[in-house]
């Protein structure tokens, strides 16, 4: 990502923990040893080291948020862009300076650059100790222990049936109110500009009970939000019945032994009524309108969705491979504003300077930006990753020059609709469950209203982890602003 606007609300979390990175926190409770966990890319990717963390925890290891004090460092990879894998090499090389001073430290890569890149991190650069696929990480303690006799370590194996589902996560980064709860792993969608299917594997969803006894847990402790993580969440689908695994196979079962996205979200929604539900990502061709008529039942299920567009050119989608048009999406957008109304929260991703995009088809994304009103969109100049359909199939023919102009058009119109669309919410009484401290004073919280909007107001006597209404009275594109009322 050549621009990056934190300031507006244009790119996301995601895609700035991608540029810098989230830490382990501080967690001393005695352990001999001390490990370092550095994680880029996408929420999964943190969902990730949280399991990671809870595996390492059995195994005598508390976390340290200072590398120089880790007997075990590991950096949790994302391979979706080629400056995200950049960014770690410069980490990686950093962590080799920490292990040319004390020998006896490990240096391990985990998730998706693993999978990618195992051969030419161990054998050819030779800047790591040890190598963990997304599927791999029960086998941790047996790689660590390889390395400590003298070996390289490597496991990649992609499961059919891994999804950790009996593991507690240690919430490394967590305010203490929201928190994450994998619901699926891998990716059956072969879009043609993305790695995942080829570093995370086939898709295979988590026994809904044991996500509905993680939110019930969570709750308990405390924690007032839970988002419902899945490369593809509305394609979501589990059977009782262990004859079938497959997607076509499920379909032939037995109704009552199938939980759906739209079923499990419900099942979660009916843990409390104030544990807010979230969930990302959506898939044009799978959300269905079952799962919109769930939302509007439920009023603890945020009224947001992130539905990405990718490009608003249906010649563009097909070369993609999204499988559907710029009508079939802009259907989509109707069903979601007819059943849960304008004030719902929509946001995008979307890619300029794709294989052979005209002037002319990057236009139709910028009139489809207008048609959908997005509340924010994450945006990228397209990056050829190897491996993928798009690398083998097309030139990547779009000079640099020229993609960086479409994505600053793209930029600005979004910081236009941001603003319209944050405007709306003037003089409107939001209800806001308060995630901490603003990012600029002590004397002011904030927190998200339902549709996903961050939203700064006076602390008064109010405490993390409320909910709290909300009076807005003035917004930037990226916040609103407003205070307490009863």
């Amino acid at each position: 990502m050549e621009k990056v606007i934190s300031d507006i609300g244009i790119i996301s979390e995601k895609e700035k923990n991608s540029e810098t990175g989230l830490i382990s926190k501080e967690n001393n409770s005695g352990k001999k040893k001390k490990l370092y966990v550095e994680s880029y890319g996408c929420q999964m990717n943190f969902s990730d080291s949280e399991i990671v963390t809870s595996i390492l925890a059995k195994e005598g290891y508390d976390t340290t948020s200072d590398s120089t004090e880790a007997d075990l460092i590991l950096i949790n990879t994302c391979s979706i862009r080629e400056r995200a894998e950049q960014t770690v090499r410069n980490r990686l090389n950093h962590f080799n300076g920490l292990k040319k001073k004390r020998p006896e430290l490990t240096v391990g890569v985990l998730g998706c650059m693993a999978e990618r890149l195992k051969s030419k991190l161990l054998e050819e650069e030779k800047i790591v100790d040890l190598v963990v696929g997304p599927d791999a990480y029960r086998d941790l303690p047996n790689l660590v222990s390889q390395v400590d006799d003298g070996h390289k370590a490597v496991n990649t194996f992609l499961s059919r049936e891994e999804t950790y589902a009996d593991i507690s996560p240690v919430r490394l980064n967590s305010n203490g109110v929201t928190a994450f709860i994998s619901i699926m792993r891998g990716c059956d969608n072969m879009c043609s500009f993305c790695v995942v299917p080829f570093t995370r594997g086939r898709e295979r969803s988590r026994d809904p009970q044991s996500i509905v006894n993680e939110a019930r847990d969570l709750f308990e402790n405390g924690y007032r939000e839970v988002t419902l993580l899945g490369q593809n969440v509305d394609s979501y689908k589990w059977s009782s019945n262990k004859e079938f695994k497959g997607k076509a196979q499920i379909e032939k079962a037995n109704e009552q032994e199938i939980v759906n996205f739209a079923r499990l979200l419900e099942m979660v929604a009916n843990v409390h009524q104030d544990l807010r539900v979230r969930f990302s990502t959506s898939h044009p061709k799978d959300i269905t309108d079952e799962v919109l008529y769930t939302m509007i039942r439920h009023e603890n299920i945020c009224k947001y969705i992130h539905l990405p567009v990718q490009s608003g050119n249906t010649r563009i989608l097909e070369m993609m491979n999204r499988t559907y048009t710029r009508n079939g999406y802009i259907n989509k957008i109707d069903a979601i504003r007819d059943i849960l109304g304008e004030e719902c929260g929509i946001s995008s991703d979307m890619i300029v300077g794709f294989c052979s995009e005209t002037e002319k088809e990057h236009k139709d994304t910028l009139s489809l930006m207008d048609y959908a009103q997005y509340d924010f969109s994450y945006m990228f100049m397209y990056s050829e990753r190897p491996g993928t359909l798009a690398e083998k199939k097309y030139e990547n023919d779009i000079p640099e020059e020229i993609k960086k102009k479409r994505l600053n058009e793209i930029i600005e119109k979004q910081q236009e609709i941001s603003l319209a669309r944050n405007k709306r919410d003037l003089k409107k009484v939001h209800k806001i469950l308060v995630e901490g401290f603003s990012k600029r004073s002590d004397k002011h919280l904030q927190g998200r209203n339902s549709a996903n909007k961050v939203v700064v107001f006076p602390k008064a006597a109010f405490k993390k982890g409320q909910y709290v209404n909300v009076m807005v009275n003035d917004c930037t594109t990226a916040t609103l602003i407003g205070e307490a009322v009863n």
